[in-house]
């Protein structure tokens, strides 16, 4: 008993001094008391997370927890539903992205989003990953097969298309397609990655290769990411954040959130007493 106790003590001192290595990273987003309506109806309590670059967080939770509203509040899609209503504030980089000075454009030109479902535009693969540079004004078309090229490359899909770019990306398996829309995403060089149940609809072999992409993408990029999948958190993420009802149950390094969870709510949801 006595050498399992050592072994504990010194699991729960690495923990604790990986949660608490943040001196070497930046928070790249802070919500502090966060709250949003449905009109009536609360979606978000009170939220309060820092979360750090170069780093994939994970947000679980059962359906209709707040976890899509909430990573939707993060590139402002939820001003999209005129009935929403924030209270609290939003940080992306020490600025208020609900300040009326910060333009939604700006904000997504820093802040991708990749959506449950692979949502190619109906055009070309080349024009799919040329799409967004072009909008930012990059017309020369050195440049623009550069930023391609080196787009795919980045999603890991360049060596299955690159004798394919003129055709339709609606051409692509459904797991092509998903990679495609990260290349997409990756073209405009934004800074952080947001992904709401990315592989939901793909097959098991089509999410690992998502999986691994995500993994080589936090060497660059700062990465939150919805999913259903314990098993698929438990792999990709570094913290885990656990939402119920609108609320942060428990926010911790991933390997403590599925090992040693300190809310019991925490560990009924992920040995799957309920969700």
């Amino acid at each position: 008993m006595a050498v399992l106790s050592e072994r504990e003590k010194k699991k729960v001192t690495n923990i604790d001094r990986d949660v608490n290595q943040v001196d070497n990273k930046k928070i790249v987003y802070e919500t502090k008391d966060l709250n949003l309506w449905y009109g009536g109806d609360q979606a978000l309590k009170n939220i309060n997370l820092s979360i750090y670059e170069n780093e994939v967080t994970a947000i679980i939770g059962p359906s209709g927890c707040g976890k899509s509203t909430f990573i939707k509040t993060l590139n402002r899609m939820v001003e999209l539903i005129p009935v929403v209503r924030i209270s609290g504030d939003i940080r992306y980089r020490e600025k208020s992205i609900l300040d009326k000075s910060y333009t939604v454009e700006d904000l997504r030109t820093r802040v991708g989003m990749v959506f449950q479902k692979p949502n190619p535009f109906p055009k070309s693969i080349y024009d799919n990953i040329a799409y967004g540079p072009r909008i930012h004004g990059i017309k020369n078309k050195a440049i623009l097969d550069e930023i391609v090229e080196r787009s795919l490359r980045g999603a890991a899909i360049w060596n299955e298309v690159k004798d394919r770019l003129k055709e339709n990306a609606y051409g692509l398996s459904g797991g092509q397609q998903q990679r495609l829309c990260i290349a997409r995403c990756l073209a405009i060089e934004p800074d952080v990655i947001l992904m709401d149940e990315p592989t939901s609809a793909l097959d098991p072999i089509s999410t690992l290769k998502v999986e691994e992409l995500i993994q080589d993408l936090k060497k660059d990029y700062s990465i939150i990411i919805v999913t259903h999948n314990m098993q698929q958190a438990a792999r990709i993420s570094d913290k885990t954040a656990f939402f119920l009802n609108g609320e942060v149950i428990e926010f911790d390094v991933t390997d403590k959130i599925f090992s040693n969870p300190e809310d019991n709510r925490t560990e009924d949801y992920i040995t799957g007493r309920f969700g």
